[in-house]
């Protein structure tokens, strides 16, 4: 099978998710990825959990599949590191700064062994400015970057994404960059540093909102599950439970109105066209949530699809994996596994015609391939051996 990234090879320095996240989809792309871990103990989310599958956190089964492990103590063996620099096209780092600066990790550390390599970097704000030697994580960068004020009930908390958003942002910046770099140097030579700031990711998706707040100087609040700019698009109660409704076009207003048997909507001034439903949602809305109520969820998905109203069902994660739709995009999927036996896995969004992705390892133990990986960089087995009596690895 042809693959995207086949001979590309990726040295991954990073943990817990924004790196290690990045490092898999290059994997699935067909890359050889090298994940490298402390002795002992490994990368941290290995003993995130409960849950477990044959001793490894479902946290850390998320981001690392598609990798081989090889477990080096830094700051003993530099010179096994300093060959798998030279042996790599991308190495992958989510440090700060100042301890890239003390670990000797540094692009100028690195490029000076391999001039060609392509240094790809998470932190929190960036090498640069004020921040830079700030710790950095991803519910902060929610907090500084805007989000939260704009997430959550009008009169409620500020309220986070539930999942680590800005990490996996981050780590699909990231990509793009080493995908545009590995481009550059194919027709240059020329390695380079892509230095991607959690802050930074956050800021650049708040996409409209920002916008709307750089035209017009006023700061948003917060909508709950409406939308701040699209009446109605938002989460509606149904008589046994709750949908979605988004209405984006003035023709679905119109096919929406005629579901609920209430064509004069479409024709009342206050609502005519959607910049008089967003000035006048205080009236609006309650009087579309009276009609929701009237009948269950089911029943207004049915009518939805009769009359090509968008908007979908609320699932909790065991409707989310028996939808037939995520079912037929392969979106789980299933490995085997040396101590879980198998293990499932969310599938890659990621679909190609010609190179598609594949699953080829499940998420590596903590130094499963060192000895192989040693090899390959031409260790012999009594240099392996003593590397590792002396904790090296």
């Amino acid at each position: 099978m042809n693959r995207s990234l086949e001979g590309v090879k990726i040295l991954d320095l990073s943990r817990v998710l924004a790196g290690p996240f990045a490092g898999q989809i290059l994997g699935d792309l067909g890359a050889d990825v090298i994940k490298v871990e402390i002795p002992h103990g490994g990368d941290t989310t290995r003993g995130w959990g409960p849950p477990f599958a044959g001793g490894e956190a479902a946290y850390y089964l998320c981001a690392n599949r598609n990798k081989r492990s090889l477990t080096l103590d830094f700051t003993k063996g530099r010179e096994v590191l300093e060959r798998l620099v030279k042996w790599a096209d991308v190495v992958l780092l989510n440090l700060r700064v100042d301890s890239l600066e003390k670990q000797k990790l540094t692009y100028d550390d690195l490029k000076k062994i391999n001039p060609r390599i392509i240094y790809g970097l998470i932190t929190g704000f960036g090498t640069s400015g004020p921040y830079s030697r700030k710790s950095g994580f991803d519910v902060v960068a929610q907090g500084m970057g805007g989000v939260m004020s704009i997430t959550g009930e009008p009169d409620g908390e500020p309220m986070k994404v539930g999942v680590a958003i800005v990490d996996v942002t981050s780590a699909l910046y990231l990509n793009i960059g080493i995908l545009a770099a590995l481009h550059h140097r194919e027709k240059t030579g020329e390695g380079q540093m892509i230095d991607v700031a959690l802050l930074d990711s956050q800021v650049s998706w708040l996409i409209n909102v920002a916008s709307s707040y750089l035209v017009s100087g006023e700061s948003p609040k917060r909508y709950g599950n409406q939308h701040a700019t699209i009446v109605p698009y938002q989460v509606f109660k149904v008589k046994d439970g709750y949908l979605i409704v988004g209405v984006g076009s003035e023709k679905q207003w119109k096919d929406f109105c005629r579901m609920l048997h209430k064509e004069e909507w479409a024709e009342d001034p206050r609502f005519h066209i959607n910049k008089d439903r967003v000035k006048n949602r205080d009236i609006l809305i309650p009087m579309i949530q009276k009609e929701m109520l009237t009948k269950t969820r089911e029943e207004w998905l049915g009518l939805m699809e009769d009359y090509a109203v968008p908007g979908g069902p609320i699932n909790e994660l065991d409707e989310v994996f028996e939808d037939p739709q995520v079912q037929h995009r392969e979106m789980m999927i299933t490995l085997p596994h040396p101590t879980a036996g198998e293990v499932k896995l969310v599938g890659s969004p990621i679909k190609m015609s010609e190179t598609p992705v594949s699953y080829d390892k499940a998420p590596p133990l903590l130094g499963e391939h060192t000895d192989s990986i040693l090899g390959e960089l031409g260790y012999a087995p009594d240099e392996i051996k003593t590397l590792k009596e002396k904790k090296i690895v």
